[in-house]
């Protein structure tokens, strides 16, 4: 059955990946050949070890780095359209797709409505002094992970961001720069749309960030912060 599952996990993932359109458990059932009771079986299980996010209908809400409705970021490439599940997954979308050499990832400041893009590839970190905000410690994101997700945002600068917690009363989370950001992404999700995949376990999402350059508790790791991020409150 494990290998029942990840037939399922791939067949979604791939289908978002090249269409950026939630296939039918109708589709995948008749592409692998399998009863549709089966594909259902296999989303629960997917979403019970954390690989994928179902909606109210059992459908997939999230198969990170891609989401079936808008999160705040359209990433355009290409010959295909997609949502981004955060800012983190928008990101990483380019570094998913090897045939796709750039996208276009596009949001808006949630405090003040201003509109940003940039043109985010594989060789570097795109130019940009907007502020990413993480809402919640990296341990944490699943236990709400759809909130963790609405609300990993980008904002024009410290001041709007500021004035959106203050109206919010959210806390104000962690916050990175732009080309953190990029680093963070860049290797996240290495392998997904390969096969066998595994998710990290905790600890080596820690290793992970600490090879970004990341530490403290936020991020699971006791070492003091880096340059480059600001502080958690």
């Amino acid at each position: 059955m494990v290998e029942l599952y990840e037939g399922v996990r791939l067949f979604f993932y791939r289908e978002l990946a090249s269409t950026g359109r939630l296939p039918s458990v109708a589709d995948a059932a008749d592409t692998l050949g399998i009863p549709e009771e089966w594909v259902w079986d296999g989303l629960d299980a997917l979403a019970a070890d954390r690989y994928v996010v179902l909606d109210s209908n059992g459908g997939i809400l999230l198969a990170s780095p891609f989401a079936t409705r808008s999160f705040g970021f359209a990433v355009m490439g290409e010959r295909t359209l997609w949502w981004g599940s955060c800012a983190l997954d928008s990101f990483s979308i380019p570094h998913v797709l090897d045939k796709e050499p750039s996208v276009v990832v596009a949001t808006t400041c949630p405090a003040c409505g201003a509109a940003h893009s940039w043109l985010v590839d594989r060789t570097g970190p795109p130019e940009g002094t907007q502020v990413v905000r993480f809402p919640v410690p990296m341990g944490h994101v699943w236990d709400d992970v759809v909130y963790a997700a609405e609300n990993q945002r980008i904002y024009c600068t410290d001041a709007c961001l500021d004035d959106w917690v203050e109206r919010s009363g959210q806390d104000r989370g962690y916050t990175v720069d732009i080309e953190m950001l990029w680093r963070i992404a860049q290797d996240w999700y290495d392998g997904r749309l390969d096969t066998p995949y595994q998710r990290r376990e905790p600890k080596e999402a820690r290793e992970y960030f600490r090879s970004k350059g990341l530490s403290g508790e936020f991020w699971g790791l006791p070492e003091p912060q880096s340059s480059g991020v600001s502080d958690q409150e």
